[in-house]
């Protein structure tokens, strides 16, 4: 692979298209669990034959939910082997040749070349290349464009109701043991990202498990994607069950920001979201470890939100459960009063509430 310093202005994620078996059902799953509006639709009565989508937003977030037409289509293939999940983290550009060309030129596989889509609201361009797993980055130059995402889509009113989350805060992808390294390289020399953060696996682990993580993050800082890879541990990692059951390497989580996590939190339990348990002694030390803080604690223990701390201020988030049958594709909500790193004051009892989960399934 071509090895260059030189950033790829990469402006920000622009939308997440997954790959699911049932885009309507699903549609209406984010819409009434997590409160996204759903604003545009394609298919066969927009012309397009051989998939469905649905387009949702919230804030700033744009997820595509996509569902195929015919058993042989490639989604369709991708779908049985992985199961619903992330096939497509499309990154905002100025122009799309120039970023395509120079992705190739630096070793990026090619999907597709750069290609102009049209309809009555404008054009767009857009050009695709592959990354770890069945993963892709579609680049996407939108300038001018006013359609509600992409040239066949039309627009949908159906509101989700109240709504808290805002923008996506990072992506986290899980590759396979040894392969962590060759994926930092791949978004250094691709895209001239910078290792934003390293974690060891003496950082994160438990009596159990453990991994080993970097995070790549743009020039701009307004794309950041932590890579997982499974250590050695005692059993087996969630990293290894990740990979185990979505029969190799993926997007692991999606972690949304808000700016009021106690609402957000509260209304995503009302609606029927599923998190991940934390035992109440968590926050006995609480204070201790983070300091003062806003927030009220009793509040942050009833709805189990951890917090974590850094030298510029400090973090509170929580998981999901999988959102999926197989134990794969979770979200992160998680609000930042300063601190811009990832919570590794809270991975021990994130992955200790993860091997509950796993030893529910048998998987641990």
């Amino acid at each position: 692979m071509a090895e260059t310093n030189t950033p790829l202005p990469i402006k920000d994620i622009d939308h997440v298209e997954f790959f699911v078996g049932n885009a309507k059902q699903a549609a209406e799953y984010y819409r009434l669990l997590f409160g996204f509006d759903l604003v545009g639709y394609a298919g066969p009565e927009t012309g397009v034959r051989d998939h469905a989508s649905y387009l949702l937003q919230q804030g700033h977030i744009r997820f595509v939910l996509t569902t195929p037409l015919t058993p042989e289509s490639d989604s369709a293939k991708k779908i049985m082997q992985h199961g619903d999940g992330v096939y497509d983290i499309a990154l905002r550009v100025d122009d799309a040749e120039r970023a395509y060309k120079a992705a190739t030129e630096r070793g990026a596989p090619s999907v597709h070349e750069p290609m102009e889509l049209k309809d009555e609201t404008g054009a767009i361009k857009k050009a695709a290349i592959q990354t770890y797993g069945d993963t892709i980055h579609s680049l996407v130059e939108k300038n001018g464009y006013e359609g509600p995402l992409l040239p066949g889509f039309m627009p949908v009113d159906k509101k989700g109701g109240n709504q808290f989350l805002k923008a996506i805060d990072h992506i986290v992808g899980n590759v396979e043991d040894g392969k962590m390294n060759c994926w930092v390289d791949f978004y250094e020399s691709v895209f001239g990202f910078e290792n934003f953060i390293t974690f060891d696996d003496k950082d994160i682990s438990t009596e159990y498990s453990a991994l080993r993580s970097k995070v790549m993050a743009s020039e701009n800082r307004r794309v950041k994607f932590p890579i997982n890879e499974p250590a050695d541990g005692r059993r087996k990692s969630q990293i290894q069950e990740y990979i185990d059951f979505n029969r190799g390497a993926g997007v692991q989580h999606v972690a949304l920001i808000t700016g009021d996590i106690i609402s957000a939190i509260q209304n995503l339990r009302e609606r029927g979201v599923e998190f991940l348990e934390v035992p109440d002694a968590y926050y006995d030390t609480l204070t201790e470890r983070v300091g003062e803080i806003k927030e009220d604690i009793d509040e942050l223990r009833r709805l189990k939100i951890l917090v974590d701390k850094d030298d510029d201020g400090y973090l509170l988030q929580l998981f999901t459960k999988p959102v999926e049958d197989r134990p794969t594709l979770f979200f992160e909500v998680i609000q930042r009063r300063g601190c811009q790193g990832f919570g590794k004051g809270n991975f021990k009892a994130l992955f200790e509430a993860i091997e509950r989960e796993q030893a529910r399934r048998g998987n641990l």
